[in-house]
Order: C-alpha cells, then sequence, then structure tokens
C-alpha cells in the first residue's frame, strides 16, 4: 500500500469513527464537558484531601522521630553517667587494693 492510499484510509478511518461517536454519544458535548469539569474539579479535592493527609502524616512521623530520638539521648547520658559512676568505683577499689599492697610491701621491708 502507498502512503498516500495510507492516509486517505486513514482519514476515512478518523472520519467513520467520529460520525460513529457523534451518533452513538449518551450525551450532547455541554453535557459531557460538564461531567468532565465535575470529574477534574472532585481529582482536585481528592488530591488536595491526599495532601493534607500526607502532611498531617508526615507532622505526627517527625514528632514521634524527635521524641524517640530524645529519648534516646537522655538514655545514653544515663547509661554514660552510670559507667563513669561504675568506674570511679572500680578505680577506687584499685587505688584502695594498691595502697594495701604498697603498706604490706613496706610493712616487709
Amino acid at each position: 500500500m502507498s502512503a498516500k492510499n495510507y492516509w486517505l484510509a486513514f482519514g476515512i478511518g478518523v472520519s467513520a469513527g467520529a460520525a460513529v461517536a457523534l451518533l452513538y454519544a449518551p450525551q450532547s458535548g455541554a453535557r459531557t464537558r460538564k461531567k468532565l469539569r465535575e470529574s477534574a474539579e472532585e481529582a482536585g479535592d481528592y488530591l488536595q484531601d491526599a495532601g493534607d493527609y500526607l502532611k498531617t502524616q508526615a507532622e505526627r512521623l517527625t514528632d514521634e522521630a524527635q521524641d524517640a530520638i530524645t529519648r534516646a539521648q537522655k538514655q545514653a547520658v544515663h547509661m554514660v553517667d552510670k559507667a563513669g559512676g561504675r568506674a570511679s568505683d572500680l578505680a577506687d577499689s584499685v587505688s584502695g587494693a594498691v595502697n594495701s599492697a604498697v603498706k604490706s610491701a613496706k610493712s616487709l621491708v
């Protein structure tokens, strides 16, 4: 099929399709445009609601994450303080043992 025949057949097909669509359209063009406009508005409202919901969820998750970070920081400080106290106690014990050993060694000499 030549290019000229192809485009001629294509044009006839498009015209026939448009004619059939107009003949069997369930409603007028004005009514169809109105429905399309309403559908677009509903889609816009839905997207707005979805955006608001996502924003609310993001804020909630941000708050929860901040609370978790704060709790972790407090727990870390507590653990460091506790470890520092135990290290200090251990150092005192070692120091006492060393002093005791030194006294014992002096008494032997």
